[in-house]
């Protein structure tokens, strides 16, 4: 099945319902319901961002961010699930040889992915693949995936290898869900529903048709200048789409309630407060800024791509930083239309409530952190060449 005409947001909208109805339940859970992950797969969003040789539509920059966003508005998890289980597929689907891809892809119409692509194993060389073994962390999204991805470093006769850059190797492995050992560990603040468990394997073989370079930017299928922007450019845009949809779903909600809600002692609503007022219009403002500069970030240089121009570090710091201070904005969003709902903020299983929970779990993942600024600086004010983490 393709979706070539398809828009992500069209998708979205039409299975919403089951999404608000399921947000509850699927916190209960720890994971997304089977009526969640079955409409998205009925929908065709599930394999959205795929290469059209995975039954995708190869969206820009933009679509995916509108996608990521939607997602994350309607719900935190559920668009936690879209910047886990979507790009997992994809760069999969892109990456893989021909031989893993058709073992991966060609048996199923329902191939889910999610891992965790941090280098927290090791794989020792052997004929024919790797055997790996490592623990990984925040699993998202494979309480209900069919293949998990695992990052390693590959040791061959002892010792690290190396790529063409002389930089240490590492790589992904991609793993049937019956190989994998799974330890929970999902018990958290936030994004509760995105089954996020912990796993490991230990001496297990992959063979190596179904490992890829984790920096890989050379795609063996797909020609969306995404895949030739590479796994992190992805992610970073993920990260910022998704904090974007969360912080927009509390704006929309606190201006809703201000326009009903009086506080104690007042004779008017919320809205009508001059505090309010300034508050609510300067965080949209500063949301609108931060929306903005990620959507003309990431496509600029997916435009500087699509032309035959090099992916250089300074691009991709450039979408690193923006992906990072969108994060923050949003954050600071959040906090305020969480103090300035009040109560209504603070009751289990308010819109607001859920929303400010997974909005400080999310924003605490390494990959937007303070370090993703500190490496972008060193390569913009020219004291390393490059970050390959970037």
């Amino acid at each position: 099945m393709t979706l070539l005409g398809e828009h992500g947001t069209d998708l979205i909208d039409s299975i919403s319902a089951v999404v608000t109805a399921e947000a509850g339940l699927c916190e209960e859970a720890r994971t997304m319901t089977s009526s969640v992950v079955d409409a998205m797969w009925e929908s065709g969003l599930m394999r959205y961002m795929n290469p059209s040789a995975a039954g995708g539509t190869e969206p820009s920059f933009a679509e995916m961010l509108e996608m990521w966003e939607r997602m994350a508005w309607l719900d935190g998890s559920f668009g936690w699930i879209g910047i886990a289980n979507l790009p997992s597929a994809a760069a999969v689907a892109a990456y893989l040889p021909e031989v893993g891809f058709q073992e991966v892809f060609g048996g199923s119409d329902r191939v889910t992915l999610a891992g965790q692509f941090a280098p927290n194993g090791q794989g020792v060389k052997v004929e024919g693949g790797y055997r790996i073994s490592g623990s990984w962390n925040f699993g998202s999204g494979t309480g209900h995936a069919a293949y998990v991805c695992a990052g390693f470093l590959p040791i061959d006769d002892g010792n690290f290898c190396f790529d063409a850059n002389g930089e240490i190797s590492l790589m992904v492995a991609v793993i049937p869900r019956e190989e994998i050992t799974f330890t929970d560990g999902w018990h958290v603040q936030g994004l509760r529903g995105t089954g996020s468990f912990d796993y490991n394997v230990a001496e297990l073989f992959v063979p190596e048709h179904r490992t890829f370079d984790l920096f890989a930017r050379t795609p063996n299928r797909g020609a969306s200048p995404a895949f030739h922007m590479g796994l992190m450019a992805i992610t970073a845009a993920g990260h910022a789409g998704w904090a974007l949809g969360v912080a927009k779903s509390m704006l929309d909600d606190v201006r809703d309630l201000a326009l009903v809600k009086a506080r104690m002692g007042d004779m008017e609503t919320l809205a009508h407060k001059a505090s309010f007022q300034r508050g609510y219009a300067h965080h949209l403002g500063m949301w609108r800024a931060a929306q903005l500069l990620v959507l003309d970030t990431f496509s600029r240089v997916e435009a500087e791509v699509a032309a035959g121009n090099e992916l250089t570090p300074t691009m991709r710091a450039d979408t690193r930083i923006a992906a990072t201070y969108a994060t923050e904005a949003c954050r600071e969003v959040a906090q305020w239309a969480h103090l300035a709902a009040g109560t209504t903020a603070i009751r289990q299983g308010s819109r607001l409530e859920r929303a400010f929970r997974d909005l400080y779990t999310g924003t605490q993942h390494a990959f937007i952190s303070e370090k993703t600024y500190l490496d972008s600086a060193q390569v913009l004010l020219g004291l390393v060449e490059d970050q390959r983490g970037l």
